[in-house]
Parts: structure tokens; C-alpha cells; sequence
């Protein structure tokens, strides 16, 4: 890097990275700065492809004056043409007083068939009936199917003849790129490690990838494939907040978000009744967002055709058999763990009941494991260069008539026993990361084995589940062969985290043994017949029942010693305490709820309800405690704990306690806060363990309801 790009940036701007001056060298004038979204955005409800376009026009540049200048520009576009909702009056009025006026809006048009025209409606601006030209339809048929980000010039010209509308479009043209040059994308990508191009990926979807492992960098790599794979069928369950539809909605024009519940025949595949095309014949995506759901209501008719289609690239018009090239991505979330749902039924247990179904389950090729995806947080955003959205969104769309899916074959062979459709998921996946991150088809065999292993465990992740609803179809062994004869078994990272519940006994089926690394705790122990035979010979010790007290600056004391042997195998605890209010406080909650994890078995799930008080010190001191403790359900939900807070009335709380569904109550003293303040330097051993912590002076009474008489540890 040159002196002068040495020199102290402007002020505002974040310092550019050796990464940032190669994306700027290498791809000038299709890259932009990926906080100027944010910037620009202000209170203007587009897609980010659409102010990236507008940015890319203008902005696209690592001088920050050229950048400034760019933003300034975007600003009055967007002030004085995006049509906000609440101030459509006044752009109509605009147009009309105007004679003429250009506006940035969403454009879906229909046939009107009585007057044989095109007509269409603008989102935001509320006018309807404007009349379309054919070429323009034949030119931009997306306009008909679930309409089209577009500057358009509006004219007013008002007739006697109350039947038109006064509303002339002057011209159209939709917010997506209209050419790129693909050899000096190629080129351009023969400059980058497969390392730094990845994180170049990254930072084009909007994120740090600094804040990110490579494991975590794929699974965001994944969710690109069905833009670059033809007919490529993805599914992702997991808890809220992962960001599983973002790419859907703000990535690419040629992509389609649809909430699972609004999903119809007619909408997605063909209307019968006017033969009209639904959303699969315009859209290389189309994406079903809270799509899990067992009590929703599903369509037969659709699930059939819908598997039909996921299997055959076709739907039926009549008589007339129609091909689609459109994948389907199915993303919802989960209110359960890992373990839970390995224990208790399968990790598609979530889904509607019309879905969870071997036959349309076989036709997914991948499942991204949604639960190892990190919940969103703002610093995981990025401030460095990336691929302007609808330039890499053109990019990966004209790769989708390419197959890559055969490049591992010179270094590897799947396992003989894999089937056609288990062999066709593998493929798709592992030709469509190839596609993203080795266009040009360059890449070593340990890259290609890498991609290979990601692409097998996606579809192994299915396929395991499947056999789990039906005991008929044969077990598999996922793996490949190199070229020596060496055999690589790949397994689901939940298959190694949780073996004892991931190898469950299948009907019909003779016993599984679970692997010599399995975690046999609890309940899995008790079945798997392993339990240590001196363990279970001993009689469990007494509970204490009566009143203890502790002294002032006393050390050794722990929620583990203290209250988790009262709380094992509770289902239900409640925790009453008015003082959650600070950060120590909510820490103290939060290693209580630690402690409690640890001794249950990873399957189960404790749900703990916090009765507490509203901080009464201000606003900011008020937020901070939701703060805290909405971040202590989120975390916690990893740890099967289901975490609930009610706020009640100060004058309503009186003695501070812990009680169970298994009969005991725990009254507090002092509540949780028992300990005296602590350094929170990092080599200071009480910041990590409680029993190296002073003590406050405090009294616990520990009482047992009579009907229950197992006093024992873990009853």
C-alpha cells in the first residue's frame, strides 16, 4: 500500500484494510462500502439491493470524498423520487401539477382481460390501473409475478372518460444490474485466497467476517447456492434471530420471500382457471419464511404438487406439462433444543404435519443446522468493501445453467451404498459452492474435499431424520473413498455432540449401539444399560430441611452446593426475587441457570420463571434490565431452559424464594445477591468461580411439601 494510503483517513470513515484496497483494485466500480446502506437508508422501507444499486450508480469508490459526494446524491434521489406511503398525496399531487415526475416505487402489473391491457399498481404510491405496453411486459415478465423494484416516469393526463386513469407511464425501468463482464470477474477472482475471497463474500452479504468461525462462514455460503443452482431444494430450521431470510429478502432482485401461510396453488405454481404462471416460472428463488409450524394449515393439493416439482422440475397446466428452473428454500424456527428433539421425535419435528413426510422430505437437498447459526448482533456487520448486491447477484445467476457437480471425481468416489437422490443433494450442494467460491474450476484437493464434506453432512442431516419417521427405507453409509482406497466416514455435528440420543433404536429395527464416545448421561445412560455399577449400588444422601445461616466474607459457597441438588429434576422452577435489576444481579441469575444445565440431561428442558421488579431509577437504568434479561433468555434457550419474566407490583413481593414442581422451596435472605463485589479482572479466580468469591451475611431455609417424600439428590 502506497504513503499516501497510509495517511490518516477522514475522520467518519472506518480505516481500510489490506482486504479493502484488494476488493477496490481489483473490482473498481462494482463494490461499495457496506455501512452506506444504513447511511442512506433513513426511514425508507426498500430492499437493500435497491439502495445498493443507487449506491453502486453513485458511491462506488474508496475515496472518501467521491464517496461523500455519492452519499449526498443518493439522499436526494431518494428525497426527492422513493415514495413513502404517508406522503403519496402529496407525489400525486407532484405529478400532476408537474405534468411529469419520476418516482422509486414497487410495480406489479396484471392482464386485464375485459380491456385486453396491461394495467399496473404501485405499492406505495396507491395508484392502479396504469397501463403497461406489451414489449415493456415481454421485456420484464418478473413485473406480472409478485412485482418489481423500478424508477419509473409517471405523466397525468386527466379524461372526461372516467374508465381511464389519468396515470400515463412515460418509461420503466427495473432496479437491477444490466450487464457485467464475466472474464473480469474471473480474472479478478484468481487475485484472492480462497480465504480472503470467502471473507469478500461475506462482507458482500452484509457481515464481519471477522465475527464469524469458518464453519459459521459456510453456512452463510450455503444459503447463496439456490441463487447459483437450478431447481437446488434448502431447508433451515432454528431459533429466532439467525437471520435465515435476510438473503432471501434484501440479497438478490431475483429472488422471492413469501410467508409459508400465504403459499396457494395458484400463487406459486399455475392458475387453472386463466392459465396463468404463478411465482417458480419467473424466479430463480422463491423462499417460504415461517415455514415450520405443526398446527398450521397446509393444502394437500399443494404439498403434492409441491413434491412432485421438487422432484421432477415440472407442474402440470391442464394437459400441458410445464419445466421451472426456480429453487425453494424452506426456512422456519425452532422452539426446541438439539437434544429435545433428538430424544423425543426428529429434527424436523417442527414442520407442519402435511410436510413431515418422508416423500417430500427425501426431495431437500441440504439442511443448514439453524441452531449453530449465531443470533444476529449489531457488531457482526460490516464496514468493509463488498460486491455491490445486484452485481453478485447477476453473477451467481449466470452460473446456474453450469454443472460443477463432477470436479471431485478426479480425487474421490462416494460411497457405492449412497442412493440417486442422496447422490443428486450431494451433487447440487457441492456444485453450487464451487460455483460460489471457484468459479474459474481452480481448486486443490483439499479444497475440494472440504466443500465435498459440507455438502455430504447437509444431506446426511436429512437423510437421518428420514429414517428415523420411516424404519422402512435402509440406513446409508455417508462417506467417500480417495484415491488409494482410504474411506472417510462424515458424520452431523449433532450425530458427535449427542450420540446417545442421535443413535436411537429405529421400529422395526434391530438395536443400534451407540458409539464408545457416547454421552451417556441421565436418561440416555439409564438406556444404554451403562451407568457405573458402584454409582448405582449407593443410596442417594439426604436433602437438608431447616434453616442454615452464613457469615459475612465467608468463601467456599456455590449455587452448586447451595441450590442446584434442590433444583435436579424440577421441570418447573420459579425464582422470586425483586432485585434482577443490575449487571452483577443478572450475571448471578444467569450462573444459576448455568448450574442448573449442567446437572440435567442435555434432552431435558427446565422452564425457570422470573418473578421480579421494574428498576424504578429511570429509562436508561429500565432498558438496561430488559437488556439483560433478554439476552439471558436467548443464551439460555441453547441450554434447554425455557426463560420466562414476569414484572409485578414492588408491594406484591414479599420473601425472596426458589420453588419446584418436585416440592421444594428455597427461601433467600438476600435473594440471589449473595455475593460481595468482585474485581472482573480476567486472572482474578472469582470472576470464574463462585466458591473463590466473598460472601454477604445471609440465612437460606430449605422446606419440602409433605406428599413428597424422596428427599434424595436428584429426585
Amino acid at each position: 500500500m502506497s504513503e499516501t494510503q497510509n495517511e490518516a483517513p477522514d475522520a467518519g470513515a472506518p480505516q481500510q484494510s489490506d482486504l479493502d484496497y484488494k476488493i477496490n483494485l481489483l473490482f473498481p466500480g462494482v463494490v461499495v462500502r457496506k455501512d452506506l446502506v444504513k447511511t442512506v437508508k433513513g426511514n425508507a422501507v426498500v430492499p437493500s439491493y435497491v439502495l445498493e444499486y443507487l449506491l453502486g450508480q453513485y458511491a462506488a469508490s474508496d475515496d472518501e470524498a467521491t464517496i461523500q459526494a455519492g452519499i449526498d446524491t443518493v439522499r436526494k434521489i431518494l428525497a426527492e423520487h422513493y415514495v413513502h406511503r404517508s406522503e403519496s398525496e402529496l407525489v400525486k399531487s407532484t405529478i400532476k401539477e408537474r405534468g411529469r415526475h419520476r418516482i422509486i416505487d414497487k410495480v406489479t402489473v396484471t392482464l386485464n382481460e375485459k380491456a385486453d391491457v396491461y394495467q399496473a399498481e404501485f405499492a406505495n404510491l396507491g395508484i392502479m390501473g396504469v397501463v403497461v405496453e406489451s414489449p415493456t411486459i415481454k421485456a420484464h415478465p418478473k413485473l406480472l409475478v409478485g412485482g418489481v423494484w423500478c424508477i419509473c416516469d409517471i405523466e397525468y393526463f386527466h379524461s372526461d372518460d372516467q374508465r381511464v386513469a389519468p396515470w400515463i407511464l412515460g418509461s420503466i425501468k427495473p432496479i437491477q444490474l444490466s450487464r457485467f463482464d464475466v472474464d473480469q470477474y474471473l480474472e479478478g477472482r484468481r487475485g484472492f485466497t480462497t480465504d480472503e475471497w470467502i471473507d469478500l463474500l461475506m462482507q458482500s452479504i452484509g457481515f464481519n467476517p471477522e465475527m464469524f468461525s469458518r464453519r459459521g462462514k459456510f453456512f452463510q455460503l450455503v444459503r447463496l447456492i439456490p441463487f447459483v443452482e437450478r431447481n437446488y431444494n434448502l431447508v433451515e430450521l432454528g431459533p429466532k434471530g439467525t437471520g435465515k431470510s435476510h438473503i432471501f429478502s434484501e440479497f438478490s432482485p431475483h429472488g422471492m420471500l413469501v410467508s409459508g401461510g400465504e403459499v396457494t396453488v395458484p400463487k406459486l405454481f399455475v392458475n387453472n382457471s386463466n392459465g396463468r404462471i404463478g411465482l417458480v416460472g419467473y424466479w430463480d428463488v422463491v423462499a417460504f419464511d415461517e415455514f415450520a409450524g405443526k398446527k398450521k394449515r397446509t393444502d394437500k393439493a399443494l404439498v403434492d404438487i409441491m413434491k412432485n416439482y421438487m422432484a421432477n422440475k415440472s407442474f402440470s397446466r391442464g394437459v400441458e406439462t410445464l419445466g421451472a428452473e426456480a429453487s425453494m428454500v424452506f426456512v422456519g424456527n425452532t422452539s426446541h433444543t438439539v437434544p429435545y428433539m433428538l430424544r423425543h421425535s426428529d429434527l424436523f419435528d417442527e414442520l407442519p404435519e402435511a410436510y413431515h413426510d418422508p416423500a417430500y422430505l427425501d426431495r431437500l437437498h441440504h439442511y443448514i443446522p439453524g441452531w449453530e447459526v449465531d443470533i444476529i448482533r449489531g457488531e457482526m456487520f460490516s464496514d468493509g468493501y463488498g460486491f455491490v448486491v445486484d452485481y453478485i447477484a447477476e453473477v451467481l445467476k449466470s452460473m446456474r445453467s453450469q454443472d460443477y457437480s463432477d470436479r471431485y471425481q478426479q480425487h474421490f468416489t462416494l460411497s457405492s451404498d449412497i442412493s440417486t437422490r442422496d447422490r443428486d443433494g450431494i451433487h447440487k450442494t457441492f456444485s453450487g459452492l464451487m460455483k460460489i467460491l471457484y468459479p474459474g474450476g481452480e481448486a486443490t484437493r483439499k479444497e475440494i474435499e472440504e466443500l465435498l464434506r459440507i455438502a455430504i453432512e447437509g444431506r446426511k442431516r436429512v437423510k437421518d431424520q428420514i429414517l428415523r419417521i420411516d424404519s422402512t427405507m435402509a440406513e446409508v453409509k455417508f462417506g467417500y473413498l480417495d484415491k488409494e482406497g482410504t474411506w472417510y466416514t462424515v458424520a452431523t455435528r449433532e450425530e458427535d455432540e449427542y450420540p446417545a440420543h442421535y443413535h436411537r433404536v429405529r421400529k422395526g429395527s434391530d438395536p443400534v449401539e451407540a458409539p464408545a464416545n457416547a454421552d451417556l448421561r441421565g436418561a440416555g445412560a439409564a438406556s444404554a444399560g451403562t451407568a457405573d455399577p458402584d454409582k448405582v449400588t449407593q443410596s442417594k444422601p439426604e436433602l437438608f430441611q431447616g434453616h442454615r445461616e452464613y457469615q459475612e466474607g465467608q468463601i467456599g459457597v456455590s449455587y452448586d452446593m447451595l441450590l442446584v441438588p434442590y433444583l435436579q429434576g424440577a421441570s418447573q422452577i420459579t425464582i422470586v426475587d425483586p432485585y434482577v435489576r443490575l449487571f452483577h444481579q443478572a450475571r448471578n441469575l444467569m450462573e444459576l441457570a448455568e448450574a442448573i444445565a449442567r446437572g440435567k440431561d442435555p434432552a431435558d428442558e427446565v422452564a425457570i420463571k422470573l418473578i421480579t421488579v421494574e428498576n424504578q431509577d429511570g429509562r436508561e437504568k429500565l432498558q438496561k434490565q430488559y437488556e439483560y434479561l433478554v439476552q439471558i433468555k436467548q443464551s439460555t434457550a441453547a441450554l434447554g431452559i425455557v426463560f420466562d419474566v414476569d414484572f409485578v407490583d414492588p408491594q406484591s413481593v414479599h420473601d425472596r424464594s426458589i420453588s419446584t414442581d418436585t416440592g421444594w422451596k428455597i427461601l433467600l435472605g438476600r435473594g440471589l445477591d449473595i455475593f460481595q463485589r468482585t474485581s472482573d479482572g480476567p486472572f482474578d479466580l472469582a470472576t470464574r468461580y463462585q466458591k473463590h468469591r466473598e460472601i454477604k451475611a445471609f440465612g437460606v431455609t430449605y422446606l419440602r411439601a409433605l406428599d413428597n417424600a424422596d428427599h434424595s439428590i436428584g429426585a
